[in-house]
Formats: structure tokens, C-alpha cells, sequence
């Protein structure tokens, strides 16, 4: 099972945590492998972007996987407890074309699905699984320099990351339904092989 968590505070700013297949086994199951999650407040509405198999190759397919279960957990009430927990699935047709399904999404009254790469729901709740450049902006040649100079190395142009790809699971959801009437949600995201 792979755990990330954030914390974000609504009224100022979003918090991340990053891994990017920098675990040894990793590269054995990207489709586990979570490379991020961001969690942002957008006017009236919640958005979540869990990505994963990062570092992906510029032109290579996105990863999905049907016997993956993702789950993004929420805490609205600061017990570490999650007060909702969104779980995203991929699947395929006859034809071969992979779908999504997001079940639990604060304000929906049934699971979201369709294709990939679609937005799926209108009115309320919508999902959005596809391929994306990594958002994640890091200067690993700065801060391997860094660490082996001890002189601060870092330069805020240069994105070893840049043209690599994840895929995303992107969810959008009204505050009013999740966040409790609170500023500080905690969430968290997490994976779990289901099958197979």
C-alpha cells in the first residue's frame, strides 16, 4: 500500500509531498506508485489531483490498471480520521478503451464515470483521469550539487522534470459538501492492489 499525505490550508496556501519513483520498487508497479497529490481551493469548489507512474517518457501511453483501487481520503475535523474517502477505479470495454469510476465524491449521489481523457459529470461533481505532464517543478541537478558541494546550488529555471508525464486523476467537488466549515482539511491519498 502507498501513503501520501497533505495538509491544506485553504486560506493560504496548498501543501504537497512528492515521490517520483525514488523507491526501489517503485518501477516494479508505477501504476501503485503515487507521485503526487495537490489539493486546492478554486472559488466555491475543491479540487484534487492525485498523479502517479511519473517520469513517464514523453509519447509513452498513460498507466491504468483495473485491479488498482485509488483512494483520496479527507479530514475535515482534524482527528485523523477520514470524513470522506473518494475511491478511483480504471477499467475496459470489449473494445479495449479504458473507463473511470470515482465512487464517494462529496455531492455526488452515485459514482462518476466515463472515458478517459473525458470529463465525466455535469451540474455538480466531475472527474477527469488522462495523461499529463508532470506538474511537479524540481531541480534535482541543483540539489544533488547541493548536497554534495554543501553549497547551495539550486536554480529556479532549471526543471529536471520538465516533459516527463503522469497520469492524473483530477476531482472536483463543491467545499460546501466536504470541508465541514472549516479552512483546514487534511487529505490524503492512498493505493491498494485489489486484484489479480
Amino acid at each position: 500500500m502507498k501513503l501520501v499525505l497533505i495538509t491544506a490550508l485553504f486560506a493560504s496556501s496548498t501543501a504537497f509531498a512528492a515521490d517520483h519513483a525514488e523507491a526501489p520498487t517503485a518501477a516494479a508497479d508505477p501504476a501503485a506508485d503515487i507521485a503526487d497529490l495537490y489539493a486546492w481551493f478554486d472559488g466555491t469548489d475543491v479540487r484534487f489531483a492525485l498523479t502517479f507512474a511519473g517520469l513517464g517518457a514523453p509519447g509513452a501511453a498513460a498507466t491504468y490498471d483495473a485491479d488498482m483501487l485509488y483512494q483520496i481520503h479527507i479530514d475535515n475535523d482534524g482527528d485523523t480520521m477520514a470524513d470522506h474517502s473518494i475511491e478511483v477505479r480504471f477499467g475496459q470495454n470489449d473494445a479495449g478503451e479504458w473507463g473511470v469510476q470515482a465512487s464517494g465524491v462529496p455531492g455526488a449521489d452515485a459514482p462518476i464515470s466515463g472515458p478517459v481523457e473525458v470529463a465525466a459529470g455535469s451540474g455538480g461533481p466531475r472527474v477527469w483521469a488522462g495523461l499529463r505532464e508532470d506538474p511537479f517543478f524540481f531541480d534535482l541537478t541543483g540539489f544533488n550539487e547541493t548536497l554534495s558541494t554543501g553549497t547551495v546550488a539550486f536554480d529556479s529555471t532549471r526543471d529536471d522534470l520538465a516533459g516527463t508525464n503522469v497520469t492524473a486523476i483530477v476531482i472536483e467537488a463543491a467545499r460546501a459538501d466536504l470541508d465541514g466549515g472549516t479552512d483546514t482539511i487534511n487529505v490524503w491519498a492512498t493505493t491498494s492492489r485489489i486484484g489479480g
